[in-house]
């Protein structure tokens, strides 16, 4: 009986390891395709994460606050404008000052770039996300009646900018996004890079928090995405 006993035991043993070798080779052989493979599967969050809806003309081209260094906003927003793409350009930008903020400085960009002073509308506002600078679109959207929109922001923030700007903008205006190329962003080598990564973790983890808000808010229509191909309380300030 007691040598049985030992006979079980060993081959219970034997199996024991037997299927904890399988499942370590498993995890060895997992974690080194995901090593390999590490650059298309990232590539294709980053291209993934970055919309690009059709260009139709539309009432107004809108520019979100916070453009980069080098005003790539600005310069996508002039040439959709130069395209005819919108008769207005919409300077958005926080107050830094009580006489002065971004939309001062975005509009000096703006016709730097070819697009006219008198064809630009500064907005400011003291906005701290895009939620809140949709809020204060959306209104400006129903007193000036307009029925369709182009959104202007970073490659980046597109898809963040476009979930946020359906659930507030009036059901009775179309919003579209476009991405402007950003410097310091490439969706195809964005993890390369500490301060494109960081922007990336940064939106995922913005859009995490504008679901979390927006949950339950009605949808506006819209139109289908294409994707660009070649993505506590600190927290609350990303959306």
């Amino acid at each position: 009986m007691s040598q049985r006993f030992r006979q079980r035991n060993f081959r219970s043993q034997t199996g024991g390891i037997l299927s904890s070798l399988i499942s370590l080779l498993f995890v060895i052989v997992l974690c080194a395709v995901l090593y390999f493979a590490r650059g298309p599967i990232l590539r294709f969050a980053g291209e993934t994460w970055v919309v690009e809806d059709p260009r139709d003309r539309a009432d107004a081209i809108i520019v979100l606050s916070d453009d980069n260094f080098y005003a790539d906003r600005a310069t996508h927003a002039a040439d959709l404008y130069r395209h005819g793409m919108a008769p207005i350009v919409v300077a958005s930008g926080r107050r830094l000052r009580p006489y002065a903020g971004i939309a001062e400085l975005m509009e000096h960009d703006l016709i730097e770039r070819g697009v006219p002073k008198d064809k630009i509308v500064r907005i400011s506002h003291n906005a701290e996300n895009t939620r809140e600078e949709a809020q204060v679109l959306a209104q400006q959207a129903l007193e000036r009646k307009w029925r369709s929109v182009i959104v202007v922001t970073s490659n980046y923030h597109t898809r963040r900018a476009r979930y946020i700007f359906l659930h507030v903008f009036p059901a009775q205006t179309q919003v579209r996004v476009s991405g402007a190329l950003d410097g310091d962003f490439d969706p195809q080598h964005w993890w390369q890079a500490r301060k494109s990564l960081k922007e990336f973790t940064r939106e995922l983890a913005g859009m995490a928090v504008a679901i979390w808000e927006l949950w339950g808010q009605r949808k506006v229509s819209t139109v289908t995405p294409a994707v660009v191909g070649s993505p506590a309380l600190d927290l609350l300030h990303l959306v």
